[in-house]
């Protein structure tokens, strides 16, 4: 990596032409030079004046910032004496809770390493991640355990109630209530040094294009993005308390609130699942600041302004914060018209980048429509064209490439996924289309890479596609993102039927259905006789989603 104060870097851009790289114009932050250090330490000795971490928004617990540390010690003690180590992989199934970033934090204590999973996926998808991951412990809840039936891993309950038995063949160790009653004074607990450097989180994602992959991210990288937290915070802006209405098990609750707002001293009110009432009465009952969504949701709250402005107090949210999906310039207009007082926050993110990407910090670059704002922190971006591999300057659209402190160590037992996405310099190739205008800002303009994200969440065409061709009466298959206002988009399948079928659609959906998380259905069917493809037999979907929106 270049120095960067030998390099003419343009100010106004952050582009530098002896390189064609685009530098960030945030300050620059260092990272810890002591290398031997685990990212629970790290966030724990980080100086701040909070006082409570977490509120659990339907019991109103509050966690405070000296039980949060008890209780990690308390649980990774626990961890410890059930023969966790260092390199161990735990699995948590669950949705949002006071207990994530417990049981988050002190297995990162450990130098093991999280690797976390929706609960709404069926015991297929589970079966598939653990095979991929190997996890020797699981964390969850009972309402998922029947999904984990003939699971010979040993779990950890995170209801509240007592079960010490094997029930519906799974073994129960333990409750997160019990390892919290754990005394830890006089302790020796076994805990191997940790580096930096090591993995520390293996978060799955379906990256550029395809399936599922584990994403190994280590301590170094979740400095990174935990430091940039506090770096960015803003004074002047007072206490701020956050809502986490966004799913824990995903980088974006995981990384932002579950452990990166502890470095700020700031609170999080937490809630369970995603419910718009119980999300506005909380921002009312904890006079929440600021508040992250997804672009549908954001849509609703347009849609219903009025009545919501009659029935929620929202004048102490300072801003919301948008990412997941790109926001159109007409829905900011629409929110701005009717709530003027709360700023949108767009940022850019991927789980490869730990993260990182872009965002937007201040009023005036709110102001900025369409964009997802400046490059974090210590990061560098390159636009290039995805034809010619050349890299662009400014204004120019091509494929984003991000180097720095935070991108990820590589795809877990997919060394040719790795190499597809980062180079030898350790540029990460993002699979979106983007421009980079003459003030610095990132514009996303397109998906390279054929993730569908419905409602936020990523849906990889490939699994779905497989499951189609799974099916005795499909010769292929292609899913397509179809474009819905209050959803995003939703997976289309586009399928040809094998000689003498006559498989309805309903048939086919229900087929799938059953065998895939809710979100990830596949909402729409039509019946081609051939699938559109190049000569190396890839599908080329942009073809299938132009004759698709052709017919709206």
């Amino acid at each position: 990596m270049a120095e960067i104060s030998s390099l003419r870097i343009d100010p106004r851009s952050g582009f530098c032409s002896s390189n064609s790289t685009f530098y960030s114009k945030r300050v620059p932050f260092p990272l810890p030079s002591n290398h031997a250090l685990d990212i629970t330490t790290f966030i724990s000795s980080y100086p701040h004046h909070g006082k409570t971490a977490f509120i659990d928004a339907a019991t109103g617990r509050h966690l405070s910032f000296s039980q949060l540390w008890q209780s990690v010690d308390s649980v990774s003690t626990c961890l410890s004496e059930l023969g966790i180590r260092k390199g161990n992989v735990v699995i948590i199934i669950a949705p949002n809770s006071i207990f994530l970033p417990i049981v988050y934090l002190s297995v990162m204590s450990l130098g093991a390493i999280i690797t976390t999973s929706n609960p709404l996926n069926t015991s297929r998808e589970f079966a598939v991640q653990m095979a991929d991951s190997k996890p020797v412990l699981v964390f969850t809840t009972t309402q998922v355990v029947p999904k984990l039936a003939g699971s010979p891993l040993p779990i950890v309950l995170l209801d509240e109630q007592v079960a010490t038995e094997k029930t519906g063949q799974v073994k129960i160790v333990t409750t997160i209530s019990e390892m919290l009653k754990k005394e830890t004074k006089d302790k020796i607990r076994v805990k191997d040094r940790v580096y930096q450097d090591d993995a520390a989180t293996l978060l799955y994602s379906s990256g550029t294009t395809g399936a599922s992959k584990g994403v190994i991210s280590s301590h170094r990288n979740l400095m990174a993005l935990t430091q940039s937290f506090s770096h960015l915070s803003n004074p002047e802006k007072g206490e701020q308390t956050h809502i986490c209405a966004v799913p824990m098990f995903h980088i974006y609750g995981f990384g932002a609130f579950a452990i990166g707002k502890l470095t700020q001293g700031s609170k999080v009110v937490i809630l369970s699942k995603f419910d718009m009432k119980e999300m506005l009465s909380a921002v009312e009952k904890y006079r929440v600041t600021c508040l992250p969504l997804v672009p549908p949701i954001l849509l609703v709250m347009v849609k219903e302004a009025d009545e919501i402005r009659k029935k929620y107090d929202l004048s102490s949210l300072q801003s919301i914060v948008c990412g997941g999906a790109p926001l159109s310039k007409d829905l900011i207009n629409r929110f701005r018209e009717k709530f003027p007082s709360i700023d949108i926050r767009q940022g850019y993110a991927m789980t490869e980048s730990t993260g990182f990407g872009a965002s937007m910090q201040t009023p005036e670059e709110c102001l900025k429509y369409g964009s997802v704002g400046l490059l974090s922190p210590n990061l560098e971006a390159k636009i290039v064209d995805p034809t010619t591999g050349m890299a662009l300057e400014v204004n120019q659209k091509g494929e984003l490439w991000l180097r720095g402190p935070s991108i990820m160590k590589g795809y877990l037992n997919n060394a040719e996924a790795t190499a597809a996405t980062l180079d030898s310099q350790g540029w990460l190739k993002t699979g979106d289309l983007c421009y980079i205008d003459d003030d610095g800002y990132v514009y996303v303009v397109d998906r390279l890479k054929e993730l569908i994200k419905y409602k936020g969440y990523q849906v990889p065409p490939a699994e779905l596609e497989a499951l189609l061709l799974s099916h005795p009466q499909i010769s292929d298959a292609a899913v397509i993102p179809f474009p819905d206002e209050e959803v995003g988009q939703y997976p289309m399948a586009y399928v040809v039927r094998k000689s003498g079928s006559n498989i309805s659609d309903t048939a086919l959906m229900d087929f799938v259905a059953k065998q895939v998380a809710p979100y990830k259905r596949i909402r729409k069917v039509a019946f081609v006789t051939s699938i559109p493809k190049n000569p190396s037999g890839k599908i080329l979907r942009r073809e299938l989603i132009k004759l698709a929106i052709s017919k709206i």
